[in-house]
């Protein structure tokens, strides 16, 4: 197929691929997933670009001519053609764009890793995550930009604990990623339900009314 064909064929199964329920869910940390671009085909590919290749190689993608573009997409196509038949199958372009997302994931825990890891034993101990996302605050319980930091480091904290199969408070790289990321883990959904129905029940009564359903829904309306 051309190029044209092929763009067309990605755009399909990326919202073949990324088609799920609406999550209604609220994170501590909030960061876009395959690309922060409009997804619009009307206009350009610039989202199936970014969701084939990665934001990052994407990036450098724009950087070369046409015909260096060519090559490094053909060594591409040749790892998302699984069973090296010399063709990629709409299957195969699934399972490469859902690979994309989770490659997202990972290199979103190593952008955090970095900076949590305090001491460099390869290991993030709630010690050191606290220190390193609430420390400036911990010396003024009340700052004046309205976040409740003491809230959201209890949840932190419960997460973490739920994270941390070991009880140790000391998160492995995986263990980590759970945290970071629970709604990718089965042993983390109770506590993403959990969040979730703190996020919805603002009268905290233990129920979701229609009306705190609706206020939650239009918000999520407003942040497209």
């Amino acid at each position: 197929m051309d190029l044209r064909q092929f763009l067309m064929c990605l755009s399909l199964c990326t919202a073949f691929a990324l088609s799920k329920p609406t999550e209604k869910k609220d994170r501590v940390h909030h960061e876009p997933q395959l690309s922060d671009k409009v997804h619009n085909d009307a206009q350009n590919f610039d989202y199936d670009h970014d969701a084939f290749l990665g934001a990052e190689e994407a990036k450098t993608f724009d950087q070369l001519t046409p015909e260096e573009s060519k090559e490094r997409l053909g060594k591409i196509v040749s790892k998302i053609d699984g069973d090296k038949d010399g063709f990629v199958t709409v299957d195969e372009l699934k399972d490469w764009i859902k690979f994309a997302q989770k490659r997202w994931i990972y290199e979103d825990v190593e952008r955090q890793w970095k900076g949590h890891d305090l001491n460099e034993d390869g290991l993030v101990s709630w010690e050191e995550y606290k220190n390193a996302t609430y420390g400036y605050v911990l010396d003024d319980p009340d700052p004046d930009d309205g976040f409740n930091y003491k809230q959201m480091m209890v949840r932190d904290e419960r997460r973490f604990k739920m994270a941390d199969k070991d009880g140790d408070l000391i998160a492995t790289k995986e263990e980590f990623t759970a945290f970071l990321h629970p709604e990718e883990y089965d042993y983390m959904k109770d506590i993403v339900v959990q969040e979730t129905m703190e996020d919805i029940d603002k009268n905290a009564d233990g129920f979701i009314d229609l009306e705190e359903y609706i206020g939650r829904q239009t918000y999520q309306g407003g942040d497209c």
